[in-house]
């Protein structure tokens, strides 16, 4: 690979990735701080994230059709109308964002134990839960602007921001949680305000930086046509669809253990968390190659397209083939830094080792689909991505656990193949080449 190509591959991504590994660092942080008040307030804060994650999932869906038109404008020669798609994000995220969060928090007492009914567990979970969907409309704006950054190529001014988050979500959480400074003693339902407060300062951030740098393109300055609004509701529905039912799944195999057991739930909770760690490279790298790949396209050059997709697999098939071995050699020790209780460390360790041993072919997998995103054809990837999931991976979990009793492994075991399954599709997809005809 020419160095001028993994130049441009890194000036993308790795801002991306940054970001995403402080977002992981938060999120260890925060199950450090809960995992001090017990099990149960582990376990809980755990289900609710997936349950919160489900309930963002449909205005996280806006990224990819921001950052897909962002770039496909760029490369059409087009800069000046870029951040147009990032108005009707924005108003998406509010028109979306703002009803769903009150239709849930009216039945969250309801909706939440059937995840998990465990008294404990709801205890724990419910007020952080609460707290955590005051944020929606914030994290739907949020991601908006990731993906006009992104797709304009000015990755780090996501990651500048998300730092900012970061920062004040530790530091309110931990004053929030423990009752420092005078704040009175909020345990979980603290760490989920410290979150939503961190949330809104992130916008604001945002707003300034959009305010300042991308005027010029059309932020908050041109109302999008109804064919603009037309294409982002194509791309971002299926790409919202999909990202929620995938939190859905999430919520599922936290219910499909929770039948198991709350030490399982605990196990889980870790693995998931130490999962999202190592993809994020992944992740990242993926929404660089959706970048690139939309810019060829709107060059007109589906060959040039093509190329870059497979120069970012290949730097992330050996970036995650790298980090999948302390999973691989030291699970034990991994776990350890969340958790002290014997029982799950043990029923963590070999599900780590299974991480460690799948995670570079899922890589491989999420770039692809990212670069499908990234040339619009969001309806394959999102039959693909449910599919796999809810058809394969979801109904061998329930089998392998709570209907066999086969233990947290065998779980563990059907999320991998499932995943594999996908990458292998994912692929073939991209090297048929179906996506060169779609126009945006």
């Amino acid at each position: 690979m020419q160095r001028q190509r993994l130049n441009r591959i890194g000036h993308l991504a790795l801002p991306i990735v940054g970001g995403m590994v402080s977002q992981v660092v938060l999120n260890l942080v925060d199950t450090a701080m809960v995992g001090v008040l017990g099990k149960e307030a582990l376990a809980g804060v755990g289900t609710a994230s997936f349950a919160t994650f489900m309930a963002t999932a449909l205005v996280m869906g806006l990224s990819s059709g921001v950052q897909t038109m962002a770039a496909r404008r760029v490369g059409e020669g087009r800069g000046d109308e870029a951040a147009v798609p990032l108005n009707g994000g924005l108003l998406l995220a509010l028109v979306i964002g703002l009803p769903m969060s009150i239709v849930l928090l009216a039945y969250s007492s309801t909706l939440f134990p059937l995840i998990n009914a465990d008294q404990g567990v709801v205890d724990a979970g419910l007020p952080y839960f609460d707290a955590r969907l005051l944020g929606v409309v914030a994290v739907g704006m949020n991601f908006a602007f990731r993906g006009y950054w992104t797709g304009v190529s000015q990755s780090r001014r996501y990651l500048h921001t998300l730092l900012v988050i970061h920062v004040a979500n530790i530091a309110i959480s931990y004053v929030l949680i423990f009752g420092k400074f005078g704040f009175p003693e909020m345990g979980t339902e603290g760490s989920g305000l410290g979150t939503t407060i961190s949330l809104y300062l992130g916008t604001l951030v945002y707003f300034a930086l959009g305010w300042k740098e991308a005027r010029k393109n059309g932020f908050l300055s041109r109302i999008p046509r109804r064919e603009t609004m037309a294409t982002m509701l194509r791309l971002s529905v299926p790409a919202a669809i999909q990202e929620f039912l995938f939190a859905a799944g999430f919520t599922a195999i936290f219910w499909i253990v929770g039948l198991m057991g709350t030490a399982e739930v605990a196990a889980t909770n870790i693995l998931i968390n130490l999962v999202l760690v190592a993809i994020l490279p992944a992740v990242g790298l993926g929404l660089a190659a959706l970048t690139l790949v939309g810019e060829a396209l709107g060059r007109d050059d589906p060959d040039e397209a093509s190329r870059w997709a497979w120069d970012v697999v290949k730097v992330t098939a050996l970036i995650l083939g790298l980090l999948g071995l302390p999973a691989l050699l030291i699970p034990d020790q991994i776990v350890m830094g969340f958790t002290r209780d014997q029982a799950v460390i043990d029923m963590a360790r070999n599900s780590m080792r299974l991480m460690g041993v799948a995670i570079a072919i899922d890589g491989v997998g999420l770039v692809l689909l990212h670069a499908l995103l990234g040339a619009g054809a969001v309806r394959q990837v999102m039959a693909v991505a449910v599919g796999t999931q809810w058809l394969l991976g979801l109904p061998l979990a329930w089998l392998a656990g709570p209907y066999f009793g086969l233990g947290l492994f065998a779980v563990w075991a059907t999320q991998s193949a499932y995943r594999i399954l996908q990458a292998v599709i994912f692929v073939v997809l991209w090297r048929r080449r179906g996506w060169t005809g779609i126009k945006l």
